[in-house]
């Protein structure tokens, strides 16, 4: 009687274990998979925010304005919004609107518009991004945690140690291991804390707030307009 008294209780010890371990294991598994879908749609918030990148650029006319509002802006070179500098600008965005006298004063706001709503996409992108990074970092204080709470080869031991029998009955632990295999199981169930960097979410611009801007984009504009007026009229007029 006492004997099965004892083995009811170890069995249910071992049970609560590893099912404390498995239910933990999955809510950390949940919170991995949550972190990478918010890196999909921060994906895809940089590309609505490159196109107000590729607008802007496309204003520029010339290769050589373009690399002049590039170092304006601080993007740097082979990074995401360096590429979206030099794509080609599609309709994918909000038309822009703007009147004045001229049509060198009607470029120089459209110039200054685009820049504005980039500005605006872009704080937007920055807020959702810093709240992604935060996010990441506290589900990887809820990984270390559980690496701590539940290292594999304790618990190995552990249920070990109330009956080796038993142990093998538990189909996420299969059979009974060599040292070899006790390591390499522990390499296996090991959950590594998130690498932000390989999330491949871009960080945002630091961009000037617009009436920082004002002046030096003016004067792009004019310098733009006056160089290539005829390439000016016509993009402005399709």
């Amino acid at each position: 009687m006492d004997n099965d008294l004892i083995t009811g209780l170890t069995r249910q010890v071992k049970d609560e274990v590893v099912e404390n371990y498995l239910t933990e294991r999955r809510i950390v598994g949940l919170q991995i998979e949550e972190i990478e879908q918010m890196a999909g749609e921060m994906r895809l918030r940089a590309e609505r925010a490159g196109r107000r990148l590729s607008r802007l650029s496309f204003l520029m006319v010339h290769g050589e304005m373009r690399e002049r509002l590039s170092r304006m802006l601080r993007i740097q070179e082979n990074s995401f919004w360096s590429e979206c500098m030099k794509r080609e600008f599609s309709k994918g965005v909000r038309f822009i609107r703007v009147k004045a006298l001229t049509d060198k004063g009607k470029f120089k706001k459209l110039v200054q518009e685009s820049y504005c709503r980039l500005y605006r996409r872009m704080e937007k992108y920055r807020a959702a991004y810093e709240e992604l990074v935060a996010e990441c970092e506290a589900v990887n204080i809820n990984i270390r945690a559980f690496q701590k709470n539940f290292d594999v080869l304790t618990l190995l031991a552990f249920l070990r140690s109330l009956d080796t029998q038993e142990l093998e009955r538990k189909h996420f632990l299969g059979e009974n291991f060599t040292p070899e295999e006790l390591g390499s199981l522990d390499q296996k169930l090991y959950i590594k804390p998130i690498a932000f960097e390989s999330l491949e979410v871009p960080p945002p611009l630091e961009l000037s707030p617009p009436e920082r801007m004002e002046l030096p984009l003016s004067e792009l504009a004019a310098e733009i307009y006056r160089k290539h007026e005829r390439n000016v009229k016509y993009l402005m007029t399709h």
